[in-house]
């Protein structure tokens, strides 16, 4: 596995590519999300991860400060690294506006947290930790969290339980915006 991940070494989705850089969800106000797991741009710890990648699939714990009003919350996890043609989704969860963070393993797939409804993501439902292939490096998993106009009723003419994440993310409109970077990394 280790070769496959020096092949592909150069071939990454990109940054440009997320839900932070789409216009729809480009909010002018910047806010602050914090996590007592992890510190922007530093290293998530191995629980974080992927089972497949030797860890729990435990969702950090999250906290954000400076949030304007909003109608809802769009929370988004991607992997700009990912070898792909677009950052892999490792979770999308709308949240009520009134919440203010996320106890760590909240955003599992069947976990039941007030205010929070956990939609598709690349490969199922609810958090998907780390698992980049062996050998490609270190890999950014940028947690974004938007504060929406309105409260997103379907996207793309489909229910949000069956919408894909990129039909969500193309029918959400948000005025502001917060992000805290993790790296992983399996050599």
């Amino acid at each position: 596995m280790a070769l496959l991940g020096r092949i592909l070494k150069n071939r990454r989705a990109g940054e440009s590519k997320m839900a932070w850089n789409l216009p729809n969800l480009a909010g002018d106000t910047v806010f602050e999300i914090t996590s007592p797991d992890f510190t922007h741009e530093t290293t998530l710890d191995r629980r974080h991860a992927s089972k497949r990648a030797g860890g729990e699939d435990l969702s950090p714990a999250l906290a954000w400060t400076g949030l304007p009003e909003a109608a809802q919350l769009l929370l988004v996890v991607e992997d700009p690294d990912a070898p792909s043609g677009a950052p892999f989704v490792h979770c999308v969860a709308l949240l009520d506006p009134d919440v203010k963070e996320l106890p760590r393993g909240a955003l599992a797939s069947g976990t039941v947290t007030t205010g929070v409804r956990i939609l598709r993501s690349g490969w199922g439902r609810g958090y998907m930790g780390p698992a980049p292939i062996v050998g490609h490096g270190p890999h950014r998993y940028v947690f974004q969290l938007f504060a929406l106009t309105e409260p997103l009723e379907s996207a793309g003419g489909k229910p949000l339980e069956s919408a894909k994440p990129a039909q969500v993310l193309a029918a959400a409109k948000a005025h502001a915006r917060g992000r805290l970077d993790g790296f992983y990394e399996r050599q």
